[in-house]
Order: structure tokens, then C-alpha cells, then sequence
């Protein structure tokens, strides 16, 4: 048996990190920063432990542009380097010194906010650049040092005369990346990767008026002077306490993340959670639609508050993924490039608790206002009737606060309406039966009806409604859940079980036959039924299995739920008992017979929105003739 150690070659391995690591060459400005950052941050713990006896004062991170010499600078006032550590930091591909330096201090810099890892996020530079330069000195009394690279494994390391602490790295952009010295790109990717970074980055200079004097005369003229233009935020909202915020901050904050949404937000969630791991975020609730193709990728995902992604699948559970707002974990596992996830145990722990934490902060604003809680509803539903759908932990709390509301505006948890429909709206087996419809509008006809009986008629209308009903059918076994202008409705709603036909079982026979010869097949399945005389004639009514299973197949269409396409199945309920079935049997004109037909069944079809195109327009012109 052989045994050794791999060798790696600097002159195959260097194209590789410089050309590859990374999907976006832009990456590099959020590397190089995170790394001014990181020397920044340690400083500032060095300084805080006596170790570093420097004044820390208020740094800051400069980026700027040498458009003329085809230059970008990052500067910062962190703990530089000595030439030594050049030599063993920025020499050896892939040793990371926040690492280290997190491993010699484990103790206290835990939560020092250091962002590197893996050593790699300085040579993203040679991606835009075709040479780069260090110049640094340390807080320690050594010489500074003066680092130059021009892609190669080869490199000069000179002293240098920079006499104040900190580094600048100085990037020779290459010509086929010169959009990295126009200023709009630069403000632009700050404002992308560096919006929320803890250390104040400044980007230009912009002029500011000094106030006015109190003993200023009337030809007081305004002095304005040139200030540091700070482009990023260092302690956004998620960063602090809940307690410490006021909902206006909430707010506030809000349109930080979003400054075209002008629409204010319904409530916020804090996330904040230190074991088993370090989590904190804000999530916005924003007015939703019924649209399930709603656009998503919307909340933004940081490592201690460098943007890491807005693709957070697997990390935030796909309900919430139409939420807005941020999450930030040093704990979320990333690759080597720091955007996006690598498949780790924590990824759903952190995902559960998410979900959990949702649902616990629903049930408390349900407790707290259930009057403005219920006037959210139909703004929020459509989240939390997917998350019943498609967490089971979310499902399980649930039932605490997700609302079933009536078309008169009345609203009932589960258990509520159980109680409710006890007293007058079971079947034969016992059975709960709750009526619901899903347009109000277009099946007014039917909620009256069924309101005429005394029944309450839920109103669900979002478009994932009939899987959740399934669910629940399932989970519940004494409740039963019939649309209001559903196959079986009749037998509820308008059928008296004392009513007798008006016809005799031959007429009923001969009729039957009649209007089967008219209506399309196999589209409308006939049936004569002995409702009350004032009932309509003809009822369409679509039987509840075919119509949840379309309906299914529908907000399926190639995502979600995607079923295939279900045929067109409806019943036709002819009244036996009405004054047009009696003329209809009786008429002897064929034409005049037919006529009656089309005409009451395209009135039912009307009633349930199924006359359109060709067969609407005939409707309306035999109407006509009709009035003539």
C-alpha cells in the first residue's frame, strides 16, 4: 500500500479560483469589503480586551474610483498587516485569517460579527483585475508593507512609507471589466452586498448645508461643506431588540428594504434566537392576492449582515417565501463562495423554527386584536392555507387562529364552527355538512337558497381552497364540506323529503328522455328531482368529487399542484314538480319543446357562469326575439 500527500499546483490551481469560485465576477466588491470589515472588527475586539493598545475612534471603509487611471480602491482603518503576515495570509491560497483569529480567541470573538472563512474571498480581486496591490501597516510599531500581484504565482513584497494604521488595496482593472470604474456600478453593488455591513462605508462626498446662525443678519448667505457620504446602514432594525423598536421603526425599516413597495406592510415578525442557534431577522406580511404565481424571493438572507442571497429555499419553509424581509445567521451553512446553501442539518432546524415561530406570533395577534386579526384575513390567507398544506408542524397550531369566514362577514376557527353547524347542518350519517361557496357573486342564487333553509354558507375562495379542504375532511371524520351549488346540495337545501312529484313515474320517464335528446353529451347528466314548486327548474350542480378534482388540476397547471387537465362533468336537476317541466312534457311542437329547453338550461348555465363565447350570444338574440 502506497501513501503520501496530494500536491497542488499554484500555477493550475490560481485560473481556477480567479475564473471559477465565483458565478459573479461582481462578487468581489462585497469579498474585498467583507475583508476590510473583518480587519476593522478585529481591531475593534483587540482594542475592547486590552490587547491592541490603539485608539479604535470611528472607522470607516472608503471606496474609490481612479476613472483616469483605471484604479479601484478599498481603504480601511482596521489592524493592517505586517509584512510577515502578508507573507502568511495573502501567500497561502486558502488560509483564512478570521479563522484563525477566531480560534485563538473562541472564547470572547464569538460574537465579534467576522465574517471570513475560508480564505479564498481576496483573490475574487484578480477576476476584475489584471494587478492588485496591498499597502498596509499594522497597529503593531512595524514597518509597512507594500504587497503587488499580477495574477501569477509570482508577487513583490517591498516596505512601504504609509504611515497610518490600516490597509488599501488597489485594484488595476482589466479591460474587459472596466463597468467596475463607472460609479453607478460600484454605488450599485455597495448598496446590493454592503447595505447592512457593521462597519460605515463611505462612497463619495456629498455637500450639506450648515444651519442657519441665531445672530445671522438678513444677508446671511448658506455655508455649505463637504461631508463623508455613508451609503450603508451598520445597526439596521434586525440587529436590535424588539423591545427597542417602536412599529413606526418597524416600518421604517421596512422601506429600507424596499424603497418602491408604498404600500405599508400588515404586521412584522422579530426573529431572534441564540441557541441551539444564533438566528435573527425580520419578517413583513405584505397584502397578498389570490395569485399563487405571486413573484417570490423576496426576503434577503445575510451572514452577519453581509447579503449573502434571495434565494431562500430550504432555509425559510416555501410557504413563507411569499413573505418579505431578512434573515441573518452566522449558522447558515454556505459554500465556498458564500452564495447559497449547502445541505446541512441545521438548514431545517432553522427552517422549523422559522415555522414555528410564525405560528406562535399568529396566535398572539390572534389573542391580542382577534377584530383586527379577522380584517387581515383575506389579505394573509392564502400564506397560511398553503403553510396548513404543506408544514405539518404548521398545520398542527393551526387550528388556533387560521379563520373560516361567511359570506356575512362572520368569521370562525374550526372549532367554532364545529360547535355552530351541530345544531341544524348534519346529514343522514351525522355528519357536520359545511356549505361553502367559492364566488359570492356568481352563486348568489345558491347562498339564498341555502340561507332561506337557515344554513350558513362559508365563503372559500382561494385557489388551493379544495386541497385544504381534502385535508381537513380527512383529519376530521364526522365533517363533510359541500359547495354551496354542489351535487348533493338540493338534497339539503332545497329538496323536502315529504315533497311528491307532480308527475307519475312514466311522465317522469318520458320527460327525462326529452331533454336528454337536447342537452350535449356526456357533459350534463340529467336528473328529475320533486323540489318545491317554487324552486327553480333547471339546477346545474357538478358533482363535488369531479369539481374538487378540476379544480386541483387548475391551480396545478405544471407547478404545485399540477394534476392534468379533468373533463367538463355536470348534473342537470330538472324540478318534476315545476310549471315548465309539465310544459315541456306536454308541448307537441318539437321546435317550441326545444326552444324551452336551450332556453332554461342556458338560463341555469348562466347561473353558474358557464355561457359564454357563441353560446352567449345566441342566448341574448332568441331573448330578443322573445320580447318581440
Amino acid at each position: 500500500m502506497a501513501s503520501g500527500k496530494i500536491n497542488v499546483s499554484v500555477e493550475n490551481i490560481f485560473p481556477l479560483i480567479k475564473k471559477f469560485l465565483y458565478n459573479d465576477h461582481e462578487i468581489f466588491l462585497r469579498e474585498l469589503v467583507s475583508n476590510a470589515t473583518d480587519a476593522t472588527l478585529k481591531l475593534k475586539h483587540l482594542t475592547s480586551i486590552g490587547e491592541a493598545k490603539v485608539e479604535y475612534g470611528n472607522p470607516i471603509i472608503e471606496v474609490k474610483i481612479d476613472k483616469e487611471g483605471k484604479k479601484l480602491h478599498i481603504i480601511d482603518q482596521g489592524l493592517g498587516m505586517t509584512a510577515d503576515e502578508v507573507e502568511k495570509y495573502i501567500n497561502q491560497v486558502a488560509f483564512s485569517g478570521a479563522e484563525e483569529f477566531l480560534e485563538k480567541y473562541k472564547d470572547s470573538a464569538k460574537d465579534s460579527g467576522i465574517i471570513g472563512h475560508f480564505g479564498l474571498g481576496f483573490y475574487s480581486a484578480f477576476m476584475v483585475a489584471e494587478k492588485v496591490e496591498i499597502i498596509t501597516k499594522s497597529y503593531k510599531d512595524e514597518p509597512a508593507a507594500h504587497w503587488t500581484c499580477d495574477g501569477s504565482p509570482e508577487f513583490t513584497l517591498e516596505p512601504s512609507d504609509k504611515t497610518t494604521r490600516g490597509s488599501e488595496i488597489i485594484l488595476h482593472i482589466a479591460e474587459d471589466s472596466l463597468e467596475f470604474l463607472e460609479e453607478y456600478k460600484i454605488r450599485e453593488l455597495l448598496t446590493k452586498y454592503n447595505k447592512f455591513m457593521p462597519i460605515a462605508i463611505k462612497f463619495g462626498n456629498r455637500t450639506e448645508t450648515l444651519p442657519k446662525p441665531e445672530n445671522a443678519t438678513d444677508d446671511y448667505v448658506a455655508e455649505t461643506v463637504e461631508v463623508d457620504n455613508i451609503i450603508n446602514n451598520p445597526n439596521p432594525a434586525w440587529t436590535k431588540l424588539p423591545a427597542d423598536l417602536s412599529d413606526e421603526d418597524y416600518k421604517t425599516f421596512y422601506h429600507e428594504l424596499y424603497p418602491m413597495q408604498f404600500e405599508e406592510p400588515l404586521f412584522n415578525i422579530h426573529l431572534n434566537v441564540d441557541y441551539p442557534f444564533n438566528l435573527t431577522g425580520i419578517l413583513y406580511f405584505p397584502k397578498m392576492s389570490n395569485d399563487m404565481q405571486m413573484q417570490k424571493d423576496k426576503i434577503q438572507m445575510y451572514q452577519n449582515q453581509v447579503f449573502v442571497t434571495d434565494n431562500v429555499e430550504g432555509i425559510v419553509p416555501e410557504f413563507l417565501g411569499m413573505l418579505k424581509g431578512v434573515i441573518d445567521s452566522p449558522d447558515i451553512p454556505l459554500n465556498v463562495s458564500r452564495s447559497g446553501l449547502q445541505a446541512d442539518s441545521n438548514v431545517k432546524k432553522i427552517s422549523n423554527y422559522i415555522t414555528r415561530k410564525v405560528a406562535d406570533k399568529l396566535k398572539g395577534l390572534f389573542n391580542e386584536n382577534r377584530e383586527d386579526f379577522e380584517k387581515k384575513w383575506n389579505d394573509i390567507k392564502i400564506v397560511l392555507e398553503y403553510g396548513m398544506l404543506s408544514e405539518p408542524k404548521f398545520y398542527e397550531k393551526a387550528g388556533d387562529f387560521v379563520l373560516y369566514p361567511t359570506v356575512d362577514d362572520a368569521y370562525y376557527t374550526l372549532a367554532e364552527l364545529k360547535e355552530k353547524l351541530a345544531a341544524n347542518q348534519t346529514d343522514k350519517n351525522g355528519k357536520l355538512v359545511v356549505l361553502y361557496a367559492s364566488n359570492k357573486d356568481a352563486q348568489h342564487s345558491y347562498i339564498a337558497a341555502a340561507k332561506d333553509k337557515g344554513y350558513d354558507v362559508l365563503l372559500l375562495d382561494s385557489p388551493i381552497i379544495s386541497h385544504l379542504i381534502q385535508k381537513l375532511e380527512g383529519d376530521n371524520e364526522n365533517l363533510t364540506f359541500v359547495r354551496v351549488d354542489g351535487d348533493s346540495v338540493e338534497k339539503l337545501i332545497e329538496k323536502d323529503e315529504n315533497q311528491i312529484s307532480k308527475l307519475s313515474e312514466d311522465d317522469s320517464e318520458k320527460l327525462k328522455t326529452v331533454i336528454e335528446t337536447l342537452v350535449p353529451k356526456p357533459t350534463y347528466n340529467v336528473q328529475l328531482e320533486a323540489l318545491d314548486s317554487n324552486a327553480s327548474p333547471f339546477i346545474i350542480t357538478q358533482p363535488e368529487f369531479m369539481r374538487r378534482m378540476k379544480e386541483m388540476s387548475q391551480t396545478g397547471g405544471g407547478g404545485m399542484f399540477g394534476m392534468g387537465n379533468m373533463p367538463e362533468m355536470y348534473n342537470l336537476v330538472v324540478n318534476s314538480n315545476s310549471e315548465l317541466a309539465t310544459t315541456i312534457l306536454n308541448t307537441t311542437d318539437k321546435n317550441i319543446q326545444e326552444h324551452l329547453v336551450k332556453q332554461a338550461l342556458d338560463l341555469a348555465k348562466i347561473s353558474q357562469g358557464l355561457l359564454k363565447g357563441e353560446e352567449l350570444t345566441a342566448f341574448v338574440k332568441r331573448s330578443f326575439e322573445l320580447i318581440k
